[in-house]
């Protein structure tokens, strides 16, 4: 979402390029830009207005080091205002004093208010349409993963379809998602007749649920509130009842980024209303203009807790001021990315993976087990925006997520020998796996090359000693690579990349 604002802010920045020092003049024309751009991006004109005062008026004054070239100088100021902007003033203010400090981490705004003895409440609340229930199915996974124990609480009662939505998701994130958590669910469809007859129906169920999350000694308890398509007396009513009668831990406003600058009103109307811990913002992966990102904080004094970035289960990423600024800058995420690799490779499957590669054993088999952990980890897309420098460089390249699933089909298209000894794949079976595959021969060619380069490579990397220092870098040991599919790059349109010179120099004098 924040593509079209990192290419303004680039443009922005540019002009401060190859200047000799940091002046009044270049600076303001700079800030007349970026003032677009957040403009544009559907930020508050205040807000906008403040950021790019506080940028004249830190880069005009007596931190700038002239050793700096300006425009690396003002790429500095600005990320750190932006990181204020977003919320992560403990990041900033850390790095000022020269103070260690971990990288996209608020020790404040990162996490939810956790009590002991539990259950933790959260409360989430919010407007018909921005993702309210599907939002509480994830938290829930991602407090599962945590190993947490949850209870989901049905207390959205004005929609019946509601109370039995939580319970499907319920019992899909215990089903699909891995964690040594527990995911139950709480529900009473019978009180949906009586609501809008009688008040404190949704109380009754709140309490209800609270009572039997103490039983069941449930870590969390997540009350799925009931929405309104706008903000009333009667829904304002009801939220505050269940927060005097329970006195959640942590409020949680969830929001539809697509909305932009009116789900800024919102927040600022549920926070006059009720007093807030944090803000949720759902479709943060769509095709939206980062206003809401950009300006909840600032109007609403509070943090934004989670993300939505996806569709499925796993969706949801803590909100890192840290990170979010420097995606817009263009320095990509290379934090989040080994994140999400370390969730889905152990130390010891890595270890595994390396030694493999290092003595040329690896097999398609560990190849397709790659592929599926990369495909967990999200879209081609969006892991390759996290590496700095690589997203602007791919942005206009055809990736094609089916090109992934082919992949996986003439893998699976192959006998249990030929996986293990690719080798054996002369022109007759390849012709077979291309039928099984639903494929074309040059498909499963184009595969077996980018196996045996990423085989090469593995071995080339292991004598320079390269996979430990990636281990010690990311923790990885060199698994995180990601294999490639039949154009190449996994995902990347056929023909998108070509044999490298030295590979072909290699084959002929094998052969």
């Amino acid at each position: 979402m924040l593509g079209n604002l990192s290419d303004k802010f680039e443009n922005a920045l540019r002009k401060l390029s190859g200047k000799a020092e940091i002046s009044e003049s270049n600076v303001r024309e700079s800030m007349d830009d970026v003032r677009t751009a957040l403009l544009e991006a559907d930020v508050h004109y205040e807000v906008a207005e403040n950021f790019c005062q506080r940028v004249l008026q830190e880069s005009l004054g007596e931190k700038v080091l002239k050793a700096v070239e300006p425009g690396q100088q003002m790429i500095k100021i600005v990320h750190d205002e932006l990181v204020r902007l977003l919320g992560g003033d403990e990041a900033v203010d850390a790095a000022q004093r020269g103070d260690a400090y971990v990288p996209g981490q608020t020790s404040a705004d990162s996490e939810l208010l956790y009590v002991s003895p539990g259950p933790t409440i959260v409360m989430m609340c919010g407007l018909q349409g921005s993702g309210k229930t599907t939002t509480c199915g994830k938290l829930a996974a991602y407090l599962k993963k945590k190993g947490k124990s949850v209870m989901l609480c049905a207390a959205d009662l004005q929609r019946p379809a509601a109370v039995t939505q939580l319970q499907v998701l319920a019992d899909q994130v215990q089903r699909e998602v891995e964690g040594a958590g527990v995911v139950s669910f709480y529900g009473e469809p019978d009180k949906c007749a009586a609501y809008g007859k009688a008040v404190g129906v949704a109380v009754d169920v709140c309490r209800n649920a609270l009572r039997k999350a103490k039983e069941i000694k449930a870590d969390v308890l997540i009350l799925d509130t009931a929405g309104r398509l706008h903000i009333n007396d009667e829904l304002m009513g009801e939220l505050r009842r269940v927060n005097a009668a329970l006195m959640p831990q942590n409020i949680l406003l969830v929001i539809d980024a697509m909305t932009g600058q009116d789900a800024v009103n919102s927040a600022k109307a549920f926070n006059d209303q009720l007093e807030l811990d944090g803000v949720v913002l759902t479709k943060f992966d769509s095709d939206t203009r980062g206003g809401a990102a950009l300006t909840v904080r600032e109007v609403t004094g509070k943090p934004i807790k989670f993300i939505g970035v996806g569709e499925k289960l796993d969706a949801l990423e803590s909100f890192h001021p840290t990170r979010i600024a420097g995606r817009i800058l263009g320095m990509g995420d290379i934090v989040s990315l080994v994140e999400k690799a370390q969730e889905q490779v152990t130390e010891e499957e890595a270890e595994a993976l390396q030694a493999k590669m290092a003595q040329g054993k690896m097999t398609m088999d560990d190849f397709l087990v790659q592929l599926k952990r990369i495909r967990k980890m999200g879209s081609m897309k969006s892991l390759l925006g996290m590496m700095p420098g690589i997203g602007k460089a791919l942005k206009d390249l055809p990736i094609e997520e089916k090109q992934i699933d082919r992949t996986e089909a003439i893998i699976q298209s192959m006998t249990m020998k030929e996986r293990r000894d690719v080798e054996l794949l002369n022109n007759s079976r390849r012709r077979r796996i291309s039928r099984g595959s639903g494929t074309s021969q040059q498909d499963v060619s184009q595969l077996v090359k980018g196996f045996e380069m990423v085989s090469m490579l593995g071995q080339q990397m292991s004598g320079m000693g390269m996979l430990g220092r990636m281990k010690s870098m990311a923790g990885l040991g060199g698994a995180g690579m990601p294999p490639m599919g039949p154009g190449g790059m996994p995902g990347m349109a056929k023909g998108s990349t070509k044999q490298a010179p030295k590979y072909k120099e290699r084959k002929k004098r094998k052969r």
